[in-house]
């Protein structure tokens, strides 16, 4: 049964559902995100596997710290965030990691993608958030800066 929202928002009903929407689904990247360079954290393997290792921690890092701060944002606007494991299960839009030993090689690709993936899905929303709301753009605009150089850093283990 969903509930009255206790706090009031600074946006009208429309604006608000829409900004919610987006926070939601980047909540749901970021976790997802997350959760795979953890998964990826314990199980990699191979000649890089202390770097790779030690990198997906970092990754592990911004990525709950981002998803924390979008959480608060839909918070802020009155819109309850839902980061239970089902609903990131059911709605997470990231390529599938598979469990098991990975190589360096193919974490690192697997790492690459996922960014990638994540940075395609929140340029949209930066692009729709300028229509609702400019605060919650400008959060979009900082994880994206942050997600991007980060794709930069995977990305690049694997120039030869």
């Amino acid at each position: 049964m969903a509930h009255k929202a206790p706090i009031t928002s600074p946006l009208n009903d429309q604006d608000q559902d829409t900004t919610g929407k987006m926070l939601q689904a980047t909540l749901v990247d970021l976790i997802d995100l997350h959760l795979v360079a953890k998964q990826a954290h314990w199980n990699v393997v191979g000649r890089f596997f202390r770097d790779v290792h030690l990198h997906l921690d970092e990754l592990v890092t911004v990525a709950r710290g981002f998803a924390d701060d979008v959480a608060e944002r839909a918070s802020a606007l009155g819109v309850s965030p839902d980061g239970r494991a089902r609903t990131v299960a059911e709605n997470s839009g990231l390529s599938k990691f598979e469990g098991d030993w990975r190589s360096d090689r193919e974490v690192t690709e697997a790492i690459t993608q996922a960014l990638l993936e994540v940075v395609r899905r929140l340029r949209v929303r930066i692009d729709e958030s300028d229509k609702t709301d400019q605060v919650t753009q400008d959060l979009f605009i900082d994880i994206a800066r942050e997600l991007e150089k980060q794709h930069w850093m995977w990305e690049a283990k694997l120039a030869s």
